[in-house]
């Protein structure tokens, strides 16, 4: 993100969605070979062919190998993908615009002006209030509604995009402690920046 940046901007945090997501694919990723193992020494015992008399000792390797081919499947189509796409999602607030990046290979981001927005709303299931995350919903004049799907500390974040807005400068005119460039945004010094660089620390998820 940071050569992505113009000048005069500033990352103020950056974080990914709350990882309650990767709950359930870790689970999988533990209970698939616990229960590989448990069926795999369960008919090496026999028990396979009392249970089913048709499958005798001579289907003992295939189900095995079924049990191993199984736990690959699980990791590789299952939980694999879920971490590489929490992995991939990141939402970044700068002292300027909100970024929100999706996908590792194949990338698609999503930018809102802070200048634009008008309305910022969070959403909080359950579930989410409990985790203290939630879905923050940005209305802006000409993009509607862009909603930033399950962010770890939600009312942190929604604290973060207000101040940031709050410290936009007026336009028409040049602020007492920096300069506007030929676009009307203004061009911070080094004094004068409004944010300490936040990227990564506790905001980082």
């Amino acid at each position: 993100m940071r050569k992505d940046l113009v000048p005069g901007e500033q990352v103020i945090t950056t974080t990914r969605p709350q990882p309650r997501k990767l709950a359930t694919p870790a689970a999988a990723f533990i209970t698939a070979p616990a229960a590989a193992a448990f069926v795999s020494a369960w008919t090496m015992r026999g028990e396979t062919a009392r249970l089913i008399p048709v499958l005798n000792a001579g289907w003992t390797p295939w189900i095995i190998l079924a049990c191993i081919l199984a736990v690959g499947w699980i990791w590789l189509a299952y939980c694999l993908p879920r971490l590489l796409r929490w992995q991939g999602t990141r939402y970044t607030l700068t002292n300027r615009r909100i970024v929100a990046r999706y996908g590792m290979m194949r990338r698609r981001d999503v930018q809102v002006n802070l200048a634009s927005i008008r309305n910022v709303t969070v959403h909080q299931t359950v579930l989410q209030r409990i985790l203290r995350s939630g879905n923050i919903s940005l209305e802006s004049g000409h993009q509607g509604v862009v909603t930033i799907q399950d962010a770890p500390e939600a009312a942190r974040f929604r604290d973060f995009v207000l101040d940031a807005m709050d410290e936009l400068p007026e336009a028409g005119g040049p602020g007492t402690d920096g300069r506007f460039d030929d676009t009307g945004v203004m061009d911070y010094t080094d004094q004068a920046m409004p944010w300490e660089l936040r990227e990564g620390g506790h905001d980082e998820r």
